[in-house]
């Protein structure tokens, strides 16, 4: 017996918990509406309660002016006869008003979605500027991050809406169920228990729904990459060349039909059920249907309470559907939005640095016993490398792709914080630096740089954001960045578009679009620290020679790193140190690395061979 006791419990406690669910975002989305504007939240609160008691009202003036038509008809009165036109004139009146209230509704909801849309996107961009690298290099998390842009833009209102159609339908209900129970309690009852079974099947599928939108994420992405292969102008080329295209759009397909047999599915059983428990509303409206007309017949009840009562089982019926409805789909609401809520409040560490100088100013750089591992990785990128750079020092990295030599900077720009090992600038750990402090000294080209669909001047700009659209400071960078001859030469010169998205935008050689990210690194004028990427790689010798001799002048006070392949300007730095497998395996000036002939002679000697 205490078995079958709780195999019942346990499926009601769970129908509870589901409904308690419900209203679980619901406050939640209320502010966010209610702080994206308050005063269309006040109006939208006004026209749902109008619209909530004006239904009621109808059906009772409904009813009056079919009892005074009767008795206009009976009697020949011209009393009866103008009673009856002022009740038609009262119920013109309220549906004029009803209908008013409707489209209000409607209004308000749509600018609101427009305004909440907005609101919800700022939020979901505002907490990624806040996000580390890792997090982006996190394919769980980006699928959260994927799930909150996809469907939380409209959830919110969706959320809210149904919410006070609840208020609404609730309103309607008292109306109707007190017109209703002067006829019989069991007519209200078979209102009530025949729109239940809907409402348990809805929230059903809409928890079914919500599995598989969450399943799907990376799914999703893969499609939108698909698409991104084949549609953007930076892939078409290769693309076409390769002959990719129906073997990207046959990918495309797959995935497409793959997620359609699983809606497909939800979709018809959804379908046939929801037709099926619809029957069993339809059979209890002509029940009642039956009984009234039973009871009118009778002359238990009078013509217009016949036609009062019947209006009132159809809307009563189809209000408490409506609202067990909004029930159902409040619990969706919140499923979607959850997505919404785990990505926005997801835990962010907190730079802790907040020093704005060193403690031994004149020390520069040094990385102690540095190791770190990629997320999912199980090799480290770096292992216990130790190095210093002394101010006025210029550092060049050399190795293998795959060596660690981006990584490096990646630590040094607090991308990344090292597993174990410490790195120091100043004689202070970098994990105690103010975040903003530290990348202001630190000017960085990236192997992939961005290529932004700006104008010229402000693709340079970029490099210093508090100088952005200053252009003295456009033209000293660019002439530091040996970009300044080009750039005269376009049409519009620093205000000329770059890329193809827009419309009159120019695009640049690989070298060209080299010289403005080197003239970008030249924008941090407060930079004591210069990072180059492999800058050169798509210029010519000569270019190449000319920049870094240029480059080694202009940063005569500063520290620099460089990394490149072409030993023809790695010999130009100071100190050069050679990475393998993250490892560093030697260090020393050019002439001391090939008197020691180890790694770093026998890539030169490889080197030099094809120029000779």
């Amino acid at each position: 017996m205490k078995s079958y006791q709780q195999g019942i419990a346990r499926p009601l406690q769970q129908s509870l918990r589901q409904i308690l669910a419900v209203f679980r975002y619901s406050r939640r989305a209320i502010e966010l509406v209610w702080t994206t504007s308050h005063v269309l939240t006040l109006v939208l609160a006004i026209f749902t309660l109008t619209a909530g008691l004006l239904p009621g009202a109808i059906a009772y003036i409904g009813k009056l002016i079919v009892d005074a038509v009767v008795a206009a008809s009976q009697s020949g009165l011209e009393s009866n006869r103008a009673i009856a036109l002022g009740y038609l004139t009262l119920e013109a009146i309220l549906v004029a008003l009803l209908a008013g209230s409707q489209r209000g509704l409607s209004i308000c909801q749509s600018l609101l979605r427009v305004l909440l849309g907005q609101r919800v996107n700022v939020l979901i961009l505002e907490k990624a500027l806040t996000l580390d690298l890792t997090h982006f290099e996190d394919s769980e998390f980006y699928d959260k991050m994927t799930r909150a842009r996809r469907e939380a833009s409209s959830r919110p209102l969706s959320l809210v809406s149904r919410t006070f159609g609840i208020v609404q339908d609730s309103l309607s209900l008292v109306t109707y169920g007190g017109l209703l129970l002067q006829f019989s309690l069991w007519a209200l009852l078979a209102l009530v228990l025949t729109a239940i079974p809907a409402f348990v099947a809805e929230t059903k599928f809409a928890g079914e729904a919500f599995r598989l939108f969450r399943w799907r994420a990376p799914e999703t992405r893969e499609q939108h990459y698909l698409e991104t292969l084949i549609a953007r102008e930076d892939f078409a080329m290769e693309v076409q060349l390769y002959q990719l295209g129906p073997m990207l759009l046959q990918r495309y397909h797959n995935i497409f039909n793959r997620l359609y047999r699983e809606d497909r599915n939800l979709t018809l059983r959804r379908g046939v059920w929801g037709y099926a428990l619809s029957l069993l509303s339809s059979a209890a409206f002509y029940a009642a249907y039956a009984w009234i007309v039973v009871e009118a017949i009778a002359g238990r009840i009078s013509l217009g309470d016949m036609t009062m009562y019947l209006v009132v089982f159809r809307q009563g019926q189809t209000t408490f559907s409506s609202a067990l409805s909004s029930l159902g789909g409040m619990y969706e609401d919140q499923l979607y939005l959850s997505n919404l809520y785990e990505f926005l409040e997801q835990d962010i560490p907190q730079p802790r640095g907040n020093a704005t100088k060193g403690i031994t100013p004149q020390d520069g750089i040094r990385f102690e016993n540095v190791t770190f591992t990629y997320p999912g990785s199980l090799q480290p990128a770096v292992k216990n490398l130790s190095l210093h750079l002394k101010p006025g020092e210029k550092l060049a990295i050399v190795g293998e792709n795959g060596s660690g030599k981006t990584t490096l900077i990646k630590l040094l720009t607090r991308l990344y914080s090292p597993d174990s090992g410490r790195i120091l600038l100043d004689g202070l750990d970098l994990q105690q630096w103010e975040i903003e402090v530290l990348h202001r000294r630190i000017g960085v080209i990236f192997q992939n740089f961005v290529r932004y669909q700006f104008t010229v001047g402000e693709n340079i700009g970029v490099g210093d954001v508090q100088h952005l659209v200053e252009e003295p400071h456009w033209h000293t960078a660019a002439e530091k960045g040996m970009a300044q001859p080009f750039i005269e030469q376009m049409a519009d010169k620093f205000y000329t578009q770059l890329g193809r998205w827009f419309k009159g935008g120019q695009e640049l050689s690989g070298g060209q679009w080299q010289k403005i990210a080197l003239s970008r690194a030249f924008m941090r004028t407060q930079a004591d620290i210069l990072v180059l990427d492999e800058p050169t790689a798509a210029m010519d010798a000569e270019a190449e020679v000319l920049i870094f001799q240029r480059f080694r002048t202009l940063s005569k006070d500063k520290m620099a790193i460089l990394i490149s392949h072409r030993f023809s300007t790695v010999r130009m730095a100071d100190k050069i140190v050679v990475l393998s497998g993250g490892e560093l395996i030697e260090q020393g000036t050019h002439e001391e690395l090939l008197q020691a002939e180890g790694r770093y002679a026998r890539l030169f000697s490889l080197q030099a061979a094809g120029y000779r």
